[in-house]
This record gives structure tokens, sequence and C-alpha cells, in this order.
């Protein structure tokens, strides 16, 4: 098959989720033992373990990861957060988005395979329950009073109901949602509202829409033509020791066509059929193929990790233009978030003018009205001095000198300047203020004096 076709076969489509006539094949795959399994799972529990933990473990007296939405504080690692701190989110995202593309180029879909959300939960958590309930292991649950349908259901509620308490945690923390749990759910509507709404959306995605996630909804999977080349690392098979397949004996090549790739893999697609949109890069092919190869007493690896120029026997190349460029442009961006990062100040101060006229005229002179803005962007009170720097023909009159704003919490402090009524042009009006560690400067101009 010509591997920049796309994967249509003697004229029909190849194997997949999806039908011809654009309706979905339900897919049930079969269990599946192996080395990639076992590496899997691990990389499952401890991703689980992490994500359990983050909203728990304290660091610097509030959870690891901890967005307060409701009181515009995050904390993220013993790092305090607010609003004013939001452009700080295009880092993180561009950061995120970048990784994916770098990751992708070297390692293929090895994020869709091992580390996606989607995968996570579906392999780790609902797929046993299918398998126990309505699967190979159906037996265990004889006599139960419950239909295995109900029960499966039942069981799949309860799993979206603890992904969503955990889920939520994550923006009221984990000791306020211990609390709500405990009242009444009229006591915290919002919260139970958003708790129900998670809950029916995992519930929908885990217990019905699944595969079709990847396959329809997630853009990534429709980006891999752009993001993987010859030499990026994807699961397949060799084609050259493989064909021509069939029954042993009887054939040259080392498949003999028991579609255990197939049955075994969570999309529905055939891997024989080259590289596709469909494949997540999950490896149980991989596993599944190992297992009839060491029956057969042939090598392993018709079916493995290696590049597409690997597979047809050429050295892969692992580093290449894209992988320059790439690494150019993320030693670029951590330059670029360091010095964004080092310019975070622990608090923020502006100078803005009081509500109504911008200036007013007395019998003594002019007078503006103004007040400091102060945010505490700290997670303790802190305590700030407000200084008037002087300036020719400007006299301050600053009522509060020293002011103690609370943790994430903000302040303002009226100032009032006068100027004499002869006073020509717009100075400068400069307010210093300073806590134990900065000192901003914030400055506005002065209004009402003579052209």
């Amino acid at each position: 098959m010509n591997r920049h076709q796309l994967p249509v076969l003697n004229g029909h489509v190849a194997e997949s989720s999806i039908l011809t006539d654009g309706t979905r094949k339900k897919i049930h795959p079969a269990d599946v033992r192996g080395r990639f399994l076992r590496a899997r799972r691990l990389v499952f529990v401890a991703l689980i373990a992490l994500w359990l933990l983050l909203p728990v473990v304290r660091l610097g007296g509030h959870p690891a990861l901890f967005l307060d939405v409701e009181h515009r504080r995050f904390f993220v690692f013993g790092a305090t957060f607010n609003p004013q701190d939001f452009w700080l989110v295009f880092f993180l995202a561009t950061g995120v988005g970048f990784g994916l593309v770098y990751a992708t180029a070297v390692l293929g879909r090895v994020w869709c395979g091992w580390a996606c959300p989607q995968t996570v939960f579906l392999e780790a958590l609902f797929r046993p329950i299918e398998r126990l309930v309505g699967g190979p292991r159906e037996a265990r649950l004889r006599g139960t009073p419950l239909p295995r349908r109900v029960l499966k259901h039942a069981l799949y509620l309860v799993a979206s109901a603890f992904v969503a308490h955990v889920f939520v945690s994550y923006f009221v923390s984990a000791s306020s949602l211990a609390a709500m749990m405990r009242g009444a759910p009229s006591a915290h509507p919002e919260a139970f509202g958003w708790m129900l709404a998670t809950t029916a959306l995992f519930y929908g995605n885990f217990a019905f829409f699944r595969e079709q996630t990847c396959v329809a909804l997630c853009p990534y999977g429709r980006l891999q033509s752009v993001l993987i080349d010859d030499d990026s690392l994807v699961i397949g098979y060799d084609e050259a020791r493989g064909e021509p397949r069939g029954k042993k004996g009887k054939t040259t090549g080392d498949c003999v066509d028991c579609n255990r790739c197939v049955v075994v893999c969570p999309t529905g697609i055939d891997i024989r059929n080259g590289l596709q949109m469909d494949c997540i890069a999950c490896a149980q092919c991989v596993d599944a193929c190992d297992e009839i190869m060491d029956k057969l007493d042939r090598p392993r690896g018709l079916v493995r990790y290696d590049s597409l120029r690997g597979l047809r026997g050429e050295t892969r190349r692992i580093l290449r233009p894209r992988v320059w460029l790439y690494t150019g442009l993320a030693a670029l961006g951590l330059i670029v978030f360091f010095l964004a990062a080092r310019s975070r100040t622990s608090f923020e101060a502006t100078l803005v003018r009081q509500p109504g006229a911008p200036f007013s005229r007395e019998p003594d002179g002019v007078r503006n009205g103004f007040f400091v803005h102060v945010v505490n962007k700290k997670a303790e009170a802190r305590r700030y001095v407000i200084e008037a720097e002087p300036a020719e023909g400007l006299r301050f009159v600053v009522p509060v000198t020293e002011v103690d704003v609370g943790p994430l919490t903000d302040h303002r402090v009226p100032i009032f300047v006068s100027a004499p009524s002869d006073l020509r042009g717009r100075p400068t009006v400069r307010i210093r203020v300073r806590d134990d560690e900065e000192v901003r400067v914030v400055e506005a101009t002065f209004l009402g004096g003579a052209p």
C-alpha cells in the first residue's frame, strides 16, 4: 500500500470504528497481555495518583493546584497568582502546545496512547468495569440480583461521579468539597450543579462516546499528517517480513492473518493497512502480535514501535531539520518565559483618577483627586508605604501613608494634589509604593493648569 494514500484497499474502506456509510461500529477490544500494557498501566497509576494528590497535598499552606475562580486566586505548586497574572497563561498554553508538537515529531502519538486523560480514564477505570461485568470475566458476577447491563452502567455512573468530584475539588479545594458533601446540595447549588454536569459529561463520554472522542472530535489526530514525518516513532507493520500473509506453512510471510492485532485495537483499525489517523499508538497490537509470534517460535517485532523509514529497512534520523528548529524554538520559549516570570511582581500599584470631574478649581488653586490602587499578589497580608515624590508647584495630601492589604486582595488610598491657579502645563504626579521587598512608582498627569 502506498503510504501517501488514504487507507482504502481494493475499493473498500479499511478497518475502523467508522463504517463506509458514516455510521459507527461499536468497539469492544479483546483483552491483551504484554510488556507495553504493563508499562502503560504503571504510567496510568502514576498519572492517576498525581491527579488525586494535586488538590490534597499542600505546598506553602495551600493545595499544590487550586484554581479558586470564585475568589480570583490561583495556587500552583507553591506559587500564588491572581487575575493580574493572567497574561502568563499565554506562555503556559503555547508551551504545552509546542511541547506536544515537539514530542509528536520525535515520539509520534505517545501522548495519545500513554498520557491523554481520555485514554488514562477509559483504560484504567471504565474498561476494567466493562470487562468485569460484561466481558470475559462476567461469570464472576453470576447470581447478582441486577442485570449485568444495569450493573455495568451503575458502576459507570459511580466512576463518573468520582472523577467529577475530584475535578470539582481543583476549583473549591478538597477540604471544602468534603464539607460540601456532608451538607445539603441546596447550601452550595453552584458546586453541586457543576458536579452533576461534569458527571453527566464523563458518563456520556466514557460509557458511550469513547473512541469517537479521538477519531471524530479531537483535532490532534487530524494534525498527524503535518506533525509526523518518516523519522517519527510510530506503531507500524513490517510489510516486507509479514507478506504474503497466510496460515503457517502455506506462505512465506510471518503474518498468519489471525486478526489478533485488529480485535485488541481500541479504535478498531487494522495496523497492517499502514499509518492511520485513528491509531493512538497504544501498542496493544504490538503486545498481541508478539504473543502470537512467541507461540509460532518466530521473532517478535512484526508489529512494533519504529519509524516509517525504519519499517522500510532504512536508517532512522533522530536529529533532522525540524528537530533542530523545534529545539531552537524551545530554547527561545524558555528564555522568554524566564524573562516574563522575572518581571512578575509581588504587588501591583496603579494611580487612577477619582470618579467625577477630572479637576476642580478652588479659591486657592486647582485640585486633582486620585486613588492609589494596591493589589497584594501574595498569600499573606502585607504592609505598604505610600509616599509622594515632590514636584515643583504641586502640593500633596496623603491621608494614609501606610496601609495593610490582606492576602490576594486590594485596597484604594485617596490622594489629593493641588497647584496654584497660575500653574502652567501638565506636570507629572508621581507616587511611590513600597513594601519591604519592592518599590513601585506610579504616575499620572495633573490637569487644570494653564496652557
